[in-house]
C-alpha cells in the first residue's frame, strides 16, 4: 500500500505565505511527476502545480508568478511554496502523485492522491 500525506496547511492573513508538504510511503519502486490539486466550496478540483521526476515544472497560467513546486526524491516528498496569498486562494489542497510499484515481478503504476490539508487565506 501507499500513502500520501500531506501536511502544512493553515489559517494566514492575505498577503502571507504557506508551505506544503506531502510524503509519499509504503511498498515504492519510484515515483514519477507529483502534482499539487486544489478544491474551493462548490467547485470543482483543479491543478495548481506539476512537477516531474527529474524536476521540470508546469504552472497553469492562473498559478504562475505566487506558487512553487518543488521535490526531493530521496524523500519522496513534494513541496509547494505559495506566497502572496488571497481569499480566493483558499481551498482543500491535495497532494497527487504516479507511484510506480513491482507487482508480480512488472513495474506498475498507480496514482495516488492525499488526504487533503486546508488551506484558508483571510482578507
Amino acid at each position: 500500500q501507499v500513502q500520501l500525506v500531506e501536511s502544512g496547511g493553515g489559517l494566514v492573513q492575505a498577503g502571507g505565505s504557506l508551505r506544503l508538504s506531502c510524503a509519499a510511503s509504503g511498498s515504492i519502486f519510484s515515483i514519477n511527476a507529483m502534482g499539487w490539486y486544489r478544491q474551493a466550496p462548490g467547485k470543482q478540483r483543479e491543478l495548481v502545480a506539476v512537477i516531474t521526476r527529474g524536476g521540470s515544472t508546469n504552472y497553469p497560467d492562473s498559478m504562475k508568478g505566487r506558487f512553487t513546486i518543488s521535490r526531493d526524491n530521496a524523500k519522496n516528498t513534494v513541496y509547494l511554496q505559495m506566497n502572496s496569498l488571497k481569499p480566493e486562494d483558499t481551498a482543500v489542497h491535495y497532494c497527487n502523485a504516479e507511484i510506480i510499484r513491482v507487482v508480480a515481478g512488472q513495474p506498475a503504476h498507480f496514482g495516488s492522491w492525499g488526504q487533503g490539508t486546508q488551506v484558508t487565506v483571510s482578507s
